[in-house]
């Protein structure tokens, strides 16, 4: 039986918060850390799974107690996210036919059905599987003086989320010839395309935020409260 694996790149700083500390360790409501929060929506969903938690050489703000995975290891995290996704990559005990999950620490609002429905999604698909949410609002193009230059068509366009879930020797293969290239992918699946594959987009819900900006805190925030609200039985 195959094992699950995830991937959580957390070596970012985050400066676009302008916070003292990176984002993941910035805290929501209850005074526990972003990354705790989002370890504990992925445990929730997959206790069994191997964790591996991409992490600054010099971070000095993590504690393993925020670790709820009993089968886990620390790796050094790259300059760019698929640096750090390699790293994990080429760390790993994998069999190329495991499932390997990569999910930003910045998203702690995931649920258990999205994470649920991603998994069986990247375990049945051949090119792999992300979640994703399809553009709803008028898309702008603009110029070299950010002015409104054409709209542009949103048929067919989705926002990209995560996790994005691949076999282990799909990812591989696809992050290491996308570094021999040269090539800067922003994410995984962007990768897995290059190679000519195409994954299956598994529509996510809108909640699932990425904390990017000061305001998200408090809005992620506000999610979890509501979810748990209207779920206390459906997380």
């Amino acid at each position: 039986m195959s094992q699950t694996w995830l991937i959580v790149p957390a070596a970012g700083q985050g400066r676009r918060m302008g916070a003292d500390k990176p984002k993941q360790y910035l805290t929501l409501a209850d005074e526990q850390p972003v990354l705790a929060h989002t370890l504990a929506r992925l445990h929730s969903a997959f206790p069994s799974a191997r964790l591996v938690l991409c992490l600054d050489a010099d971070d000095h703000w993590f504690s393993p107690r925020w670790v709820p995975f009993t089968d886990w290891q620390r790796v050094a995290g790259g300059s760019e996210r698929m640096d750090s996704v390699l790293n994990a990559l080429h760390a790993m005990a994998a069999d190329d036919d495991d499932v390997v999950m990569v999910h930003d620490v910045a998203r702690p609002c995931i649920t258990l059905g999205d994470l649920q429905a991603l998994y069986q999604a990247a375990a049945t698909h051949p090119a792999g599987a992300l979640l994703a949410m399809p553009v709803a609002d008028t898309m702008k193009r603009a110029d070299d003086q950010c002015q409104s230059a054409q709209t542009e068509p949103r048929d067919g366009l989705w926002h990209a989320l995560t996790p994005q879930g691949f076999r282990y020797a799909l990812l591989r293969r696809a992050l290491e010839t996308a570094r021999q290239q040269q090539t800067l992918v922003t994410d995984e699946a962007s990768a897995v395309e290059a190679l000519g594959e195409c994954p299956q987009l598994v529509s996510g819900r809108r909640d699932n935020l990425k904390i990017t900006h000061p305001d998200d805190l408090a809005l992620a925030a506000a999610i979890m409260a509501a979810q748990t609200t209207s779920a206390s039985g459906g997380l």
